[in-house]
């Protein structure tokens, strides 16, 4: 699949509205909406959308539960529908950080293209996944897509100017991001998912349904207008989903929004881990190859060994982190957040090098 084939079909999805204020563990930020890019063009959606954490959770129960070889060559057939992406074409070798380690580190470019909230043309989650090299857990550092920063500049010469982070997909596609996210984090990009997180849907469905601690009581904007009770809830895929959209209720707002999100890719992995499909060979056949249908990654990433490699990987195993900010400000006529240059170098040099308490303790402190 083509750069201009790929950024065409990922334009115009959208996932959260978030502006996060400050640098937080755990209830990570995503950030508010951003300006709308050169390439806005109308995105050909797919039947159904994707679920980048369930293909590990499900492949690798699989795998560990047995019968490894007819499930590798099964795994294999599924992975040869995945979409792929030239992630790193024309990416200058001798831009590109040196990899010190032998963590994994990949880019997650996500968004919801069914929010009845949001339009318009852009990358709405950049997330930056950890996987130390004991491939123990996996850490997720939300970089807020309002960042200002300054953009690589692409052998075309598009970007090379100070401006949101998320502009460098709208510029110059999945490599510009590449580039730019890269020259920020001085961390080595070693694989690139693309998802749709408006899938998780038919994804909850699949696994029948969801259970998820509502913190408060509060009624849906969007209609149906459902009502979430404070507690456990069973939710189902659109009940699922309407609640992870959910902001103008809390006092925090988009921050409470983003936490439902992270329990709604949590109760998603450990559902998909421990759930009878995996006895059902007819039920999973069908999810697994659906999912790999609506999944776009870059041209080396290998699903088989992804799901060896990820295989201890559940929902408990994974924190959520954001990119050190100092919260929001103006820059002419946007709102942008403004990350602390200082708490970044530092951080993401704690990343590069896999020193996971290092970047851990760096997160807990305010």
């Amino acid at each position: 699949m083509s750069q201009r084939r790929a950024s065409e079909r990922w334009a115009g999805r959208s996932l959260v509205d978030s502006e996060p204020t400050m640098y937080l563990p755990i209830d990570g930020g995503l950030p508010e909406e951003s300006a709308v890019g050169e390439q806005g063009q109308p995105a050909r959606r797919r039947s159904r959308a994707t679920r980048v954490a369930l293909i590990t959770g499900l492949v690798v129960a699989l795998l560990a539960g047995g019968g490894a070889i007819a499930a590798g060559l099964y795994v294999r057939s599924v992975e040869s529908n995945l979409t792929r992406v030239d992630a790193f074409e024309n990416v200058p070798e001798d831009s590109r950080p040196a990899k010190v380690s032998e963590a994994m580190n990949f880019l997650i470019l996500g968004s919801d293209s069914r929010d009845p909230d949001v339009t318009g043309s852009r990358t709405d989650t950049i997330i930056l996944a950890h996987i130390p090299a004991d491939r123990s857990a996996a850490q997720l550092i939300s970089i807020p897509r309002d960042t200002w920063v300054p953009l690589a500049k692409s052998p075309s010469g598009k970007g090379g100017h100070e401006a949101k982070i998320n502009a460098a997909f709208s510029l110059g596609g999945v490599p510009l991001m590449v580039q730019t996210v890269e020259s920020f984090t001085g961390v080595r990009i070693d694989h690139v998912v693309l998802i749709d997180f408006g899938g998780f849907k038919e994804i909850v469905d699949a696994l029948g349904g969801v259970d998820i601690a509502v913190d408060q009581n509060f009624t849906s904007i969007h209609p149906p207008k459902r009502k979430f009770t404070k507690g456990m809830m069973h939710m189902d895929g659109e009940t699922a989903l309407d609640y992870a959209r959910q902001r103008y209720q809390f006092k925090d707002g988009d921050f409470a929004r983003i936490r439902h999100q992270q329990q709604l890719i949590k109760a998603v992995l450990d559902k998909a881990a421990s759930t009878g499909m995996l006895a059902n060979p007819a039920q999973l056949n069908s999810f697994l190859r659906a999912t790999a249908d609506a999944v776009t990654v870059d041209q080396t990433f290998s699903l088989l060994d992804m799901a060896m490699e990820l295989r201890h990987l559940r929902g408990h195993n994974l924190t959520f982190m954001t990119s050190p900010t100092k919260g929001t400000g103006r820059i002419g006529n946007q709102s942008v957040v403004l990350a602390d240059t200082e708490k970044v170098k530092e951080f993401y040099d704690a990343v590069r090098r896999d020193a996971v308490d290092e970047f851990t303790a760096l997160a807990t402190k305010k």
